[in-house]
């Protein structure tokens, strides 16, 4: 008969004590940097108004372009604030008891990543239609305060960026609000260089061009944000493990005959987990597998939470799947 053992858990064998601690749930990298998030999405909240009233005003693609790259990072980290929040409440209500949400509510975060990079692909397109519509015809832009706002804004993303920048490591959703910012933050600098150019010379088409130049800025990271977003949502391998490698790693424990069923993913930023069909000679120490097996996971993978099916090689029927 097959046993089946948390790579935390299982009656312990003289020698052999399981603890079970998940400490990286309880720290995770999003909330970590909650507060600077919360400073952050305050500060660009109140400088999307001014640069979207301040656009209009001007009559300023540029400035335009860039208030609505800031409205996506208002509601990127505002559903990115919301995800960690929502997932950290959850956690501390169903800690001591079982919940539907077997996973929690971690996904939430990925989902916000996932979001915010199709805000941001909507905003570069309408940018690059805009720029070209407004070549034809470039309508006159007040190019001084124009350079004020826009030097506001380069100061705002500044500190935002200053923010988020250790996070962006740690949490892909962290790394999806600084991407953003710093986005905002070389756009801020384009709209800059527009408005003197515009104020010395009189270049009326430096102002869409500048702007179309922001949205081509910003397609290529955002098409890296949302496929690092569905990677995660489809379940992939995390890229820097090869499931080859882990496997015949896992086969050179000893005792362990094959392995099957082997499964490879990330729940969220640093929440990475794996399960699998560890087949054992006769008379194997079961509770040495499923620490060594233990071991290998966090020292060579960095796998927290691993779940292993340990069966002996006389065991007949889990290869037996339909689906």
């Amino acid at each position: 008969m097959a046993r089946t053992s948390d790579t935390d858990h299982g009656a312990p064998g003289p020698g052999h004590e399981h603890g079970h601690s998940h400490g990286v749930n309880l720290a995770r990298a999003g909330a970590r940097h909650a507060r600077r998030l919360a400073v952050a999405f305050a500060i660009i909240a109140v400088f999307f108004v001014v640069e979207a009233v301040a656009g209009f005003l001007t009559n300023s693609l540029a400035l335009l372009s860039d208030a609505g790259h800031m409205l996506t990072d208002v509601v990127g980290l505002g559903m990115a604030l919301a995800a960690i929040q929502l997932a950290n409440r959850f956690e501390s209500r169903s800690r001591d008891g079982l919940s539907s949400h077997t996973f929690g509510l971690y996904r939430l975060e990925i989902l916000a990543a996932f979001v915010n990079a199709l805000l941001l692909f909507g905003v570069a397109i309408w940018v690059l239609v805009e720029a070209v519509r407004r070549l034809d015809g470039a309508p006159e832009v007040l190019e001084k305060p124009m350079l004020i706002v826009a030097v506001l804004g380069l100061v705002a993303n500044i500190v935002a960026f200053w923010l988020l920048r250790d996070g962006s490591d740690e949490s892909i959703n962290i790394e999806g609000a600084y991407l953003e910012v710093l986005a905002d933050l070389i756009g801020s600098v384009g709209v800059i260089i527009g408005a003197l150019l515009l104020w010395g010379f009189g270049w009326t088409w430096v102002d869409p061009v500048i702007g179309a130049a922001i949205g081509l800025w910003i397609l290529p990271r955002t098409f890296r944000l949302g496929r690092n977003a569905v990677r995660i949502l489809l379940q992939a391998a995390p890229t820097h493990i090869q499931l080859d490698d882990l496997r015949q790693s896992l086969i050179a424990i000893e005792g362990v005959t094959d392995v099957h069923d082997l499964h490879v993913w990330t729940l969220t930023s640093e929440m990475e987990a794996a399960s699998a069909h560890l087949v054992t000679a006769e008379d194997t120490d079961h509770h040495g597998v499923l620490d060594r097996a233990r071991q290998l996971l966090q020292e060579d993978y960095g796998i927290e939470h691993g779940t292993f099916q340990v069966e002996p090689d006389t065991h007949r029927g889990c290869h037996e799947i339909t689906w």
